[in-house]
Formats: C-alpha cells, sequence, structure tokens
C-alpha cells in the first residue's frame, strides 16, 4: 500500500506528509517500516495524555461492553459525570454536548443568537471574532474564521460576521454595537500562529460584554484541557467567559466537543432548539471522564506548567543564538518559534531525525507536544533544530 492507493480513494483535502503511521505509544509513534518519532504535535493538541493511553483505553473498553449509543431522550452516567466534572471545574452552569471543535462553536453562534433574538429582536445577530483567528471549517465557523484563505471558494458567506484585530481594544470597542449578539476569541490564536490575546483587550472584551448584555465566548478548543498549564486557558487571564467552545483534547483521541455556558444564556435553548445525534455518546464521554480526572490533578497540571516554563526557557536560548528567529512566544506547552523567512525543509530535517512537527503560515513552527512530554524529549528536539539552523 502507498500514498497513490490513498490518493485513489481518499479525498485529497490534505497536503499529507509521506508517511504511513502504524501505531503509536506515549509520545511515540512509529511508520509502517518501524522507524519511531517523537511526536510534536499530538494529533494537533488531541493526544495531550499521549497516544494509546492506558487509562483511556480501560474505561472505553469497559463501556463498549455496556453500552455503545443510545439517544439523548435518555440520561446516561458518563454523560452526567463529565459535565458535572467540566461544570465543577470552570465558571460555566450548563454544557451541552457535540462532536467537535466546530459543532462547538456552531452551538456557541446559535446560543447567542437565539439569547439576542429573545432579549433584543431579530436585528440583534452579528458576531465579532478576530482577524487571524480559526475557529473550524463548517460554514458559519469559517465565517468567523478571520483567515480569508479558509473562506475563498465557499461565497457568500453567512451575513453577520464582523472581524477586528486581535489586542487593538479600539477596534474592538467601534464594532461592538446593538446589532452585536457576541464576541468570539481565542484566548491565544492556535491556527493564527500561537498569539495570546493580551490583559488589557480581554479586559475590554469583558466589559463590552457586559455593557451590552452579549455572552463573552472563548474558543478554548486547542488550548483547553491543561495544554497551557492550567484546565482553561481563561484562568491565567484575568477574567472569565460567559460560553466555552471545547474539543479535540477532551477525548484525548475520541471525538467529543463541548459548548459550556452559564445559565443565564444557556436557559434559552429549550427542549428541540438544538441537538446533536452522537454528542456526548457513552464512549465519548468514558474517555473524557478519564481525560479530566487525571489532567484535573494539580501535581499533573503543575508538571505541565513546569514543563512549559523549562521549554520557553530553552525556546528563548534558540532565539539568541540565530537571528534568523524572529520571536518565540506561547504559554504552557503550546508554544511557536516564528522564523524571519520560510524554511521548507525544516520538516523534512526533522522527520528524518524522527520528529513529527507542523507549520502554520508557512514560517511559524507550532509546538504542541503531549502533555506527558519530558525535559530530555524537548533537549533532543531543540538540539534537531538547532542542527538543522547551523547547516543552513
Amino acid at each position: 500500500m502507498d500514498t497513490s492507493e490513498g490518493l485513489k480513494f481518499i479525498a485529497n483535502t490534505y497536503a499529507r506528509f509521506p508517511i504511513f503511521i502504524e501505531k503509536a505509544e506515549g509520545i511515540k509513534v512509529w511508520d509502517k517500516d518501524g522507524k519511531e518519532y517523537i511526536d510534536f504535535t499530538s494529533g494537533i493538541a488531541v493526544c495531550n495524555l499521549g497516544h494509546c493511553n492506558k487509562e483511556v483505553i480501560r474505561a472505553v473498553s469497559n463501556q463498549m461492553n455496556r453500552l455503545f449509543h443510545i439517544s439523548n431522550l435518555y440520561w446516561t452516567h458518563p454523560q452526567i459525570e463529565v459535565a458535572r466534572i467540566l461544570v465543577e471545574n470552570s465558571c460555566a452552569d450548563k454544557v451541552f454536548f457535540c462532536n467537535s471543535g466546530a459543532e462547538a462553536v456552531e452551538a456557541a453562534i446559535k446560543l447567542a443568537r437565539k439569547y439576542a433574538h429573545e432579549t433584543k429582536g431579530p436585528d440583534c445577530y452579528e458576531i465579532i471574532s478576530l482577524e487571524g483567528s480559526f475557529h473550524g471549517r463548517t460554514l458559519a465557523a469559517i465565517t468567523a474564521t478571520g483567515q480569508r484563505i479558509y473562506q475563498r471558494g465557499f461565497e457568500p458567506l453567512p451575513d453577520g460576521f464582523t472581524h477586528v484585530p486581535p489586542n487593538d481594544v479600539k477596534s474592538l470597542e467601534l464594532a461592538v454595537n446593538q446589532r452585536v449578539a457576541g464576541i468570539l476569541l481565542e484566548p491565544i490564536q492556535g491556527e493564527g500562529g500561537v498569539r495570546p490575546l493580551n490583559d488589557n483587550f480581554l479586559m475590554a472584551a469583558r466589559e463590552l460584554a457586559d455593557k451590552w448584555n452579549i455572552p463573552l465566548i472563548f474558543d478554548e478548543v486547542q488550548v483547553g484541557i491543561g495544554r497551557t498549564g492550567t484546565l482553561f486557558a481563561y484562568e491565567q487571564t484575568p477574567i472569565e467567559p460567559d460560553v466555552i467552545c471545547l474539543a479535540k483534547a477532551l477525548g484525548n483521541g475520541v471525538p467529543i466537543g463541548a459548548m459550556l455556558s452559564k445559565e443565564k444564556f444557556i436557559k434559552c435553548l429549550g427542549p428541540g432548539s438544538h441537538a446533536s445525534t452522537f454528542g456526548g455518546n457513552p464512549l465519548a464521554c468514558s474517555a473524557a471522564k478519564t481525560v479530566l480526572t487525571i489532567i484535573t490533578d494539580k501535581d499533573f497540571l503543575k508538571s505541565v506548567q513546569e514543563k512549559g516554563k523549562y521549554l520557553s526557557k530553552s525556546l528563548e536560548e534558540l532565539r539568541s543564538e540565530f537571528s534568523i528567529v524572529e520571536e518565540v512566544r506561547g504559554r504552557g506547552l503550546i508554544q511557536a518559534i516564528e522564523f524571519k523567512e520560510e524554511l521548507p525543509s525544516l520538516l523534512e530535517h526533522l522527520m528524518q531525525n524522527g520528529f513529527l512537527a507542523i507549520f502554520t503560515h508557512g514560517k511559524i513552527l507550532r509546538l504542541l507536544p503531549p502533555l506527558i512530554v519530558e525535559k530530555e524529549h524537548i533537549d533532543s528536539f531543540l538540539s534537531c533544530i538547532r542542527n538543522f539552523l547551523q547547516e543552513n
């Protein structure tokens, strides 16, 4: 089996690397030829506990012997347990379950509009989001996304979305008016190049949301579930959102998404107003419960914070050594190296030397290792980059 077979039968919507991954465990994956790689992508911020985590496998296997799926017309224990953990560890009051980050964002958009319709009328429907943001691949989610590259060819896009520059308080203030139903932000833009929003901007967004009686929505699909060193990224900011969108690492590879909301807003979603056939199914929730139980442990999160600081310090040392490094930034174990020019051969060099990583915007290397990464893995990964920069 080779890449030609894949291209023959699978839609060519991904620019795939010429690697067949056969198995994985912890921070490592192996290709079909048995070559070992250290994974600094985590399946794009999904496998936070590492690949094939044994506790997650055990939980899902046990659940498979009890109940695969049942309609959301009925209650299930795994769903209630995950919702309880999320609520008890967040500023939210209720949870809506779905299957992906895009679905969680769609649910948040619908929630904002439904609340606005009920409290202000049908002319209040606009969503403010940011330039450089990424919110998913559905039609509404790509319209909320502040990157034109994801929107080309899908016009006409839905009406009612406005983008402002990140960290530009004045532009945000000018954009919010009586037609706006919600403000949608990533506390750290992931696909946009690992760009944290500053505290002043976040506080301004919070004040505007309160002033206009609209929800402040945080898209934590990529940065939530321990990635920054706290369960939620908002915990490291001076504010609380009204709505939180989650997915990716929540199931550690088992598809699950969730929209968390304060009661004030989510109470407008009554029976029949929104739904998801597979949302919060027993298998996904059994995985999510295990993930949350492990990650909410204070010692686990403390270790993520320590490794995040070590990674940040190591990246700063790399930046000081090489003038081609424009900037390093991030928080916890989502960090980035931005180069002054594109280095397409760097990824090939990393793969040849047994590392998986990803670029965004051509010259920003995004680092998303599993949260179980050790300092020696960080050292060997950065040593490989250092060797490349010295040779080039």
